[in-house]
């Protein structure tokens, strides 16, 4: 077809992908071109709002590499993310444990770690202990369940952010006991900003949003036959739990990080000073 114009080069676009085998392909394509040319024809930008537009979007692009995922930031920041999460994990069950977003800090293969071990290598704060019990959604405790945490620290940094460090730190995997049961030592995290020195912190900055998330720790389990689940543990009564940047705060996943003083710990460890303690009991749903 010649001689398109804003009134008919949408179908014509879409007549190009008539002889796409992939069904499912052939269906997102479709309304892809369906949606992006309707919010051209709503908001009719200009030709240098659309040089921007791609602009921004190249050097977002521009950001990611082994240890930063612009584009995830981008996406959790728009609400994406969270959009996708709920859709795909859809919770019907009053035991299974609802998810949330992945973030841009997970590394796949942390180390692994024994029940109860510290996972704060080089990093000093405030000590946390973590512990709890994995299981069914009829309440059966799993064995071997494998579970990867990762947090940043007190001053809202991870590891990742942190060139001087040797090696991993407040992220590792560990595999709960025959009771379903994990623990471990960690430090307490805090609020923090994510990183605003690219252009979704720029966005963030023109839009007049705040970057920030509430202190919280992530978990991903993973068990054959049960769908894996990824999500986080927030510190009740956190300053951003009702403006979280990346949306992810849910009511069933805060926590009160407890302050308790120096003693004996419920792991049977004695401290010469006081300590944040949460328990947190997972339920995975079958695969």
């Amino acid at each position: 077809m010649r001689n398109l114009n804003e009134e008919n080069i949408t179908a014509e676009v879409i007549q190009r992908f008539a002889d796409c085998s992939d069904t499912r392909l052939k269906t997102l394509i479709n309304s892809l071109v369906t949606h992006l040319h309707g919010f051209i024809r709503e908001v009719e930008p200009t030709e240098k709002e659309w040089g921007q537009a791609i602009d921004f979007l190249t050097r977002t692009g521009q950001m990611c590499d082994d240890k930063r995922q612009e584009f995830i930031l981008l996406s959790d920041t728009l609400g994406v993310t969270m959009l996708v999460d709920a859709i795909n994990h859809r919770v019907n069950s009053k035991t299974a444990t609802e998810s949330t977003v992945l973030g841009p800090f997970y590394v796949a293969d942390p180390p692994e770690a024994e029940i109860g071990a510290g996972i704060d290598d080089g990093i000093d704060g405030e000590p946390l202990f973590v512990e709890g019990r994995v299981c069914d959604e009829a309440g059966q405790p799993l064995a071997d369940v494998v579970i990867d945490v990762w947090q940043s620290d007190g001053e809202g940094v991870y590891d990742v952010q942190k060139p001087e460090l040797d090696g991993a730190s407040l992220r590792a995997r560990f595999r709960t006991d025959a009771q379903g049961h994990y623990a471990f030592w960690s430090v307490t995290p805090s609020p923090y900003p994510i990183p605003t020195d690219g252009p979704v912190g720029q966005m963030l900055e023109i839009t007049g949003r705040h970057p920030f998330r509430p202190a919280h720790v992530h978990f991903m389990l993973m068990a054959p036959e049960y769908e894996t689940l990824v999500t986080q543990v927030f510190a009740d009564g956190d300053p951003y739990l009702d403006s979280d940047t990346v949306f992810g705060v849910k009511d069933s996943l805060v926590k009160d990080f407890e302050l308790k003083p120096a003693g004996q710990a419920p792991d049977g460890r004695r401290l010469d000073k006081p300590y944040r303690y949460f328990r947190y009991d997972f339920g995975l749903k079958a695969a």
